[in-house]
C-alpha cells in the first residue's frame, strides 16, 4: 500500500548541501512503495533528479517505474566501450519505447588507448580492477553529476543482490549525492512480475545464462549454485564502485551508522 506522501520542508528543490534528516527520511519512505519513493525524490530534487540504467538483466523495470512517474528524467548510462553487442541494441530499443532522456558518458580515455598504456588492467584481481573500474566508471559518473547537476540519484539497487546492498536505506547520502532506492526490498519473483505485467523485455542475453550483465571481459554465465553476482568479476567482485562510497569519510560514517 502507498503511504501517504509527507514533504519536508524544502526551499523550493533540495541541493547537494542541504541536510536531509536521513533516519526521518528513511521511517517515512519505509512505509512507501517503489512510485511513491520516487515521487518522492521528484518533489524533493526536482531538477537535480536523475537515474542511473546499466541496461542489465532487468534494467526495463526501473527505467519504466521511473518515466511513469518522471518522464523527462536524465538516464545517466556509463558506457565503458566493453559491452555486448546484445547490451547496446537492448539500450536503443528500451530509448525508443519509453521515450528516455538518455544521457551517455565515456571513460576520458578510448578501450583501445587504455589497453595500449595499461594493458588489460581488469585482469588483475585486486589493483588493476580498482584503476580500470575507477577509469571507465566510478570517473564517468562524477562527470555526469557535475554536468547535469545531479543532487538525487535513483537507483535499482536490491538488498537480495549484494552484502553492501543489504545494509542499505531506502535514502542514503554518498559522496555528497542523495541516493533513492525505490525498489531496494523487491524480491527477482517481484522483478520478474513487474516485468510480465508490463511486458517488458529481460536482456537477451539472460537466456543465454547470465544473470547479471556488464562489460565483455568481466562477464560470465552462472551456474544453478551461484548467485546472480557472482557471474561477475570472476566472482571476486560484486561491485562495480559506482555504489560504493569514496572517501574514508563516507566509509567511516557508513560504518557508525550501522548501515
Amino acid at each position: 500500500m502507498m503511504g501517504r506522501l509527507v514533504l519536508f520542508p524544502t526551499s523550493p528543490a533540495m541541493t547537494a548541501s542541504a541536510t536531509l534528516n536521513l533516519d526521518d527520511a528513511n521511517a517515512q519512505l519505509g512505509a512507501f512503495d517503489a512510485a511513491a519513493r520516487v515521487a518522492w525524490a521528484k518533489e524533493h530534487f526536482r531538477g537535480g533528479l536523475a537515474m542511473t540504467s546499466s541496461f542489465g538483466a532487468q534494467s526495463a523495470v526501473m527505467l519504466h517505474l521511473v518515466t511513469q512517474v518522471v518522464p523527462d528524467i536524465p538516464i545517466v548510462w556509463i558506457d565503458t566501450g566493453y559491452l555486448f553487442p546484445e547490451t547496446y541494441r537492448f539500450a536503443e530499443q528500451l530509448r525508443q519505447r519509453l521515450g528516455l532522456n538518455l544521457k551517455v558518458y565515456t571513460g576520458d580515455l578510448t578501450p583501445a588507448r587504455y589497453e595500449a598504456l595499461h594493458g588489460r588492467a581488469w585482469e588483475d584481481a585486486e589493483q588493476g580492477q580498482r584503476d580500470y573500474l575507477r577509469a571507465f566508471k566510478v570517473a564517468p559518473m562524477k562527470r555526469a553529476i557535475e554536468d547535469l547537476g545531479i543532487t538525487c540519484w535513483l537507483a535499482g539497487l536490491r538488498a537480495e543482490q549484494t552484502d553492501h546492498r543489504a545494509t542499505l536505506r531506502p535514502v542514503e547520502k554518498q559522496d555528497g549525492v542523495y541516493k533513492v532506492h525505490p525498489i531496494l526490498s523487491w524480491t527477482g519473483q517481484q522483478v520478474g512480475a513487474y516485468l510480465k505485467q508490463h511486458k517488458l523485455p529481460y536482456h537477451p542475453l539472460v537466456e543465454q545464462g547470465y544473470a547479471s550483465i556488464g562489460d565483455t571481459h568481466s562477464t560470465r554465465k552462472v551456474t544453478d549454485e551461484m548467485t546472480d553476482r557472482d557471474g561477475r568479476f570472476t566472482g571476486l567482485r560484486q561491485e562495480c564502485g559506482l555504489h560504493l562510497p569514496e572517501t574514508p569519510e563516507e566509509n567511516q560514517s557508513r560504518g557508525s551508522s550501522g548501515l
